[in-house]
């Protein structure tokens, strides 16, 4: 899950993928503005057939928070 959210910041978003550990802060590391969180958001709802609800997207802080509620809603 980790790798393949790597991947979609690397190829959508064009971030470095060294910089992209499950530490990072979307914001404060990365630099994701509130459009490019929006992309990301549509982008992991496409890729892994889950729905973000709006009031979830708050509780994204770092790449762990997304990957976590991603192996927790992902259709398996």
């Amino acid at each position: 899950m980790f790798e393949t959210l790597k991947n979609i910041l690397v190829e959508e978003l064009q971030l470095d993928a060294d910089e992209i550990t499950l530490e990072s802060d979307l914001a404060n590391d990365l630099g994701i503005n509130s459009i490019e969180l929006a992309d990301l958001i549509m982008l992991c709802e496409d890729k892994f057939g889950v729905e973000i609800k709006d009031e979830d997207i708050y509780k994204f802080v770092n790449i762990g928070d997304v990957v976590k509620y991603l192996e927790e809603n992902a259709k398996k």
